[in-house]
């Protein structure tokens, strides 16, 4: 093979990697936006500091993907010798960046899910008063599950001790397989004597807590994350 066909075919390869390395890139971008500003998950609400190193990190990793694959493809196609030696020093960084984001999220996801768990308390403690209200009805609902550990937690919920009960008789209807809602209350029960306009009607409530598909929605999420870093990181190698 002739030198001229084989440096187009080398920027073939060249362009068909950066694109990929592109794209995967802006999955990770769009995995740190998801995990710092969207308001329809648990993530933003929970206060951790790791967490937010980690969503920072990844934000920043996938911007310097999106430079350097604009780099290698400039570089190999001008033949730009400071642009490849740039290219290459930005390939090295973002590999220590990604392995340092990758061991941080994996130390520290134990610590993660116990501020989770502090995250939900609050939400049922005060649910009916914040906006994160709704995110916790959707795990119920899907989820199949009433509280963090059972029906039991929402006792803790500052509307329903004023009620002063010493069961879980009143629970966001949410907590039940199926429920007629009083119009401008979350709140039913499945006695007689909590009535309309305050409380709804809910028939056969959930008896299992929620931790199980917390646990199973961090995990997943994680692992999705490792798996986009580690085939960056495959590909720079």
């Amino acid at each position: 093979m002739k030198l001229e066909p084989k440096i187009q075919l080398l920027k073939f390869c060249s362009a068909v990697f950066n694109s990929i390395f592109l794209a995967l890139g802006l999955s990770v971008a769009g995995c740190a936006v998801w995990i710092l500003f969207d308001g329809g998950n648990f993530l933003t609400v929970v206060q951790s500091g790791d967490l937010r190193t980690v969503g920072a990190g990844l934000l920043l990793i996938g911007g310097v993907v999106a430079v350097v694959s604009v780099v290698g493809c400039v570089g190999a196609e001008g033949h730009h010798r400071f642009l490849l030696l740039m290219y290459l020093g930005l390939l090295i960084v973002l590999v220590l960046g990604q392995l340092f984001v990758t061991l941080l999220l994996l130390i520290t996801r134990n610590k993660i899910e116990r501020s989770l768990d502090d995250t939900v308390d609050q939400i049922i403690l005060r649910y009916g008063e914040m906006s994160q209200d709704r995110l916790m009805d959707n795990v119920q609902h899907y989820g199949a599950c009433c509280g963090r550990t059972g029906p039991a937690d929402w006792l803790n919920n500052s509307y329903v001790q004023n009620l002063s009960l010493t069961k879980p008789d009143v629970l966001p209807c949410s907590c039940f397989g199926s429920y007629r809602p009083s119009f401008g209350s979350p709140w039913c029960s499945e006695l007689l004597n909590f009535t309309a306009p305050l409380f709804g009607r809910g028939n056969a409530s959930y008896d299992q807590g929620c931790k199980k598909q917390f646990s199973d929605w961090l995990r997943e999420n994680a692992l999705t994350i490792v798996g986009m870093d580690v085939s960056l990181m495959l590909i720079q190698v």
